[in-house]
């Protein structure tokens, strides 16, 4: 048994980049949690993709035994975070089981957006802070201007800012001192009635699904019966253990420590994140405060390419959901693409994350719609808002009193000579400028109001790329707002396709209708009649383009002649191209609803 005042709970926050999981590789490496030859970059990121794209996705854990310079051992229990915005919820979650957070600030780059917003939600959860700054070996870096900022910021003095390089291992031992130092160990009765905070969970075919715990009060035994709190649901976990950093299994596990759970669950409904595990017998009489549940912000269509893989689809959707709490999904059908579900995410990011783990881990051949956000209707003749997520779900233009649609409080960290770029960005995009702080010389702080509507497909991108990469973004949102707001339909052979139509602002909807129409002609194949492209608003067409008709030449074998029997030709093919205009079936290529999604609004 270990004595709880030898326990260190922390995770790491910082934004994108900054090298949190790099600092979590030197962590392990210093205190020999895992062997040299074991060892390999971002050790923590499990994920094919996490180490692809060079981020974090998921929240990981990992128990680490030091020895300090007092000669006294600790366990120190380590959680990783993300740090890109889609994945604020992670932080958010990993931050509970906590009693501290080193915020990691990289030396050439300073305080950014996610730094801010993971910083406060630190401070929310009352977490001990120890700034770190990063990458002091680069040629750019500016550790002392770095550390001022710092303590602008959150009153912690500059020279007690520890300066490290994660990359080379310089300096490592002093964040462990100060883990040690400044990090409070866990305060719980081990006397208690159980109770245990699942933070996070993931899905295993053996073992069902498993809950990663911090256990708050009581003591947690193998072999002991276990009740969750929010459905009453009872089991006897299959095994219990600790991240080393692979799981190795323990016989109990005490008020302050971090674990997991086997549970042997098959249902991924059984157990959330945010759930309280207590004891069958002796249950604890409240459960914990679990987490604000978290509002996906953009939707999409994701339906298989083949019809037969829909119950696929949706196992793979549930398993997901899992270990993403973010994620929800219900089913729809549409005319053009069949059976599919409408999928909420809190992000693009988010969104093309969970679309290529689809891809790649359950080996589905999937097609997306273009992305919308969920918009608030008020008809003339109810007095109930209606909740709309797809733009083929908004009810006809007359019956509408008004639309609103969410806004958002946007912070963008830039360098001052991009203030004009940044300006006309954000115009153009619909936003409203509220006002600017300067943190530090010739760095400003942008604060917008913005439709989400304009930011989910490439503002980022666009944002990154006005400023060669040194601005960044972070996002709340701030309510929703009446806007002149219209359903742009695409029809294609006079057919409307639910899966193109999406909802713009009425200025702009000229505009993208002529985009979509012209992109639209490019990729639908010539049939053997002509095929017409219209965007419509309401009632009107707004735009139109065909698709010329593949022609036979029905006159080939006219070697001269009557001239009555060519005609007799070209008029028996014209009643045929009729007749099949009237049967014919266009189908709509995936490479149209790509195209959707690439339009730019340069």
């Amino acid at each position: 048994m270990i004595d709880q005042n030898k326990i260190r709970n922390f995770c790491i926050i910082a934004h994108i980049d900054h090298g949190k999981s790099t600092l979590a590789d030197r962590l392990l490496q210093e205190t020999h949690t895992v062997a040299d030859r074991d060892m390999q970059e971002q050790l923590l990121d499990s994920m094919d993709l996490e180490r692809e794209k060079g981020v974090t996705i998921k929240a990981s854990a990992v128990r680490i035994s030091y020895t300090a310079k007092d000669g006294e051992t600790y366990q120190m229990n380590l959680i990783d975070t993300p740090g890109h915005v889609d994945f604020g919820y992670e932080v958010s979650r990993a931050l509970q089981g906590c009693e501290g957070a080193i915020l990691v600030v990289d030396a050439s780059q300073g305080i950014e957006a996610q730094t801010l917003a993971n910083l406060y939600l630190a401070l929310d959860a009352n977490l001990e802070i120890i700034p770190v700054i990063n990458k002091i070996d680069l040629p750019a870096a500016q550790p002392d201007i770095v550390a001022q900022e710092v303590e602008n910021l959150i009153g912690i003095p500059a020279e007690d800012v520890i300066p490290i390089s994660a990359k080379m291992g310089h300096n490592i031992d002093a964040v462990l001192e100060a883990i040690v130092k400044h990090v409070p160990p866990p305060k719980g009765d081990m006397e208690a009635p159980l109770k245990a905070l699942v933070f996070d969970s993931h899905y295993d075919i053996y073992k069902g699904v498993i809950a990663y715990i911090r256990v708050f009060e009581g003591t947690l035994r193998s072999r002991e019966w276990i009740r969750i709190m929010s459905n009453g649901v009872e089991m006897e976990p299959i095994e219990m253990g600790i991240f080393q950093p692979g799981m190795k299994p323990v016989t109990e596990l005490q008020a302050g420590e971090v674990g997991y759970i086997a549970t042997g669950l098959k249902e991924v409904r059984e157990c959330r994140v945010g759930d309280t595990i207590t004891r069958k017998t002796q249950p604890a009489a409240e459960p914990l405060p679990g987490f604000v549940a978290v509002k996906p912000m953009v939707f999409a269509g994701i339906y298989p390419s083949n019809n037969e893989d829909y119950a696929d689809l949706r196992d793979a959707l549930e398993k997901l959901q899992l270990n993403d709490a973010a994620l929800v999904f219900e089913p729809e059908t549409s005319n053009a693409l069949s059976f599919g579900f409408r999928c909420g995410f809190l992000g693009m990011f988010h969104m093309e994350i969970i679309q290529e783990r689809l891809e790649r881990e359950y080996d589905l051949d999937i097609l997306a719609t273009a992305p919308s956000v969920r918009y608030e209707v008020k008809p003339y003749d109810k007095d109930e808002i209606l909740v709309v997520e797809s733009p083929a779900d908004l009810p006809d233009e007359g019956t509408i009193e008004e639309i609103r649609e969410p806004w958002m409080h946007v912070h963008v960290f830039s360098p001052e000579e991009y203030y004009g770029v940044l300006m006309e960005l954000v115009m153009k995009r619909r936003g409203e400028f509220v006002g600017q702080e300067y943190p530090a010389p010739g760095r400003i702080i942008f604060k917008f109001d913005m439709p989400l509507a304009e930011m989910i497909v490439d503002f980022y991108d666009k944002l990154k790329s006005a400023t060669r990469g040194y601005a960044s973004m972070d996002y709340d949102f701030a309510g929703y707002r009446s806007s002149d707001l219209v359903k742009l339909e695409v029809l294609v052979n006079h057919q409307p396709v639910d899966a193109l139509a999406m909802i713009v602002h009425r200025d702009m909807s000229f505009h993208r209708g002529q985009k979509l129409v012209t992109a639209l002609k490019d990729k639908i194949p010539r049939q053997m009649f002509e095929v017409p492209i219209q965007a419509s608003v309401g009632k009107r067409v707004i735009s139109r383009a065909n698709v010329k008709a593949m022609r036979k030449d029905v006159l080939a074998k006219c070697y001269g002649g009557d001239i009555t029997r060519k005609k007799k030709l070209l008029e028996k093919q014209k009643k045929g191209k009729k007749r099949m205009k009237m049967i014919g079936n266009v189908e709509v290529p995936q490479e149209a609803f790509m195209a959707v999604l690439s339009l730019n609004d340069d």
